[in-house]
């Protein structure tokens, strides 16, 4: 038996694989994508404070840092937005949304539910652009950086942003049949 409160598990990013199969699987997902995301933050600290240690003290940076930098913000955004989905901690004005809960719940879980519905939209419409592009890399071996200096290929950072805007269109969709469930049960 959990300790836990009905709000605290209805809110609960893993769900008990029993309850939910689907949604356990797919916060499992989003939480190894996420933590590679995490380690992803590390390397490229790390990264980061050794180019300008060796800049600044060793007169030797790191060639490709910034290269690097611009394409790893974008991958790690991608492999942590499934989880900031299934947590309900994407951007939004929780101020707002308190207010209204307290006057209103079912109107809250409406909102939720078409602001879930337009997320699994735009997250869809992310992997149908990117597709055609992410082939091309692949097929092309197109690569960034200045040949014969520093060249690192661009599949990989392609790839990781169709999987994971793949996997958060997926996660706002469950997102969307859950606060869709509040929503009928509260009307």
């Amino acid at each position: 038996m959990s300790d836990q409160g009905p709000a605290e598990s209805e809110e609960s990013f893993v769900p008990p694989f029993s309850e939910a199969p689907y949604g356990a699987v797919l916060a499992g997902i989003a939480a190894i994508m996420s933590s590679i995301g995490t380690i992803g933050i590390g390397a490229l600290m790390g990264l980061v404070v050794a180019d300008v240690v060796g800049r600044n003290f060793l007169d030797a940076p790191i060639t490709g840092v910034s290269e690097i930098a611009a394409r790893a913000v974008v991958a790690i955004v991608f492999l942590q937005v499934s989880a900031a989905i299934l947590q309900k901690r994407l951007t939004r004005a929780d101020f707002l949304i308190r207010r209204i809960q307290g006057a209103s719940p079912g109107t809250v879980a409406l909102i939720e539910t078409v602001f879930s519905l337009v997320g699994a939209i735009v997250f869809a419409l992310i992997v149908w652009a990117s597709w055609p592009k992410f082939v091309d890399a692949w097929a092309t071996s197109e690569f960034f950086g200045v040949q014969g200096v520093f060249t690192i290929p661009t599949w990989p950072f392609r790839g990781i942003t169709l999987l994971g805007a793949g996997v958060a269109a997926l996660a706002a969709l469950y997102r969307m049949t859950l606060e869709f469930k509040a929503f009928r049960g509260i009307a």
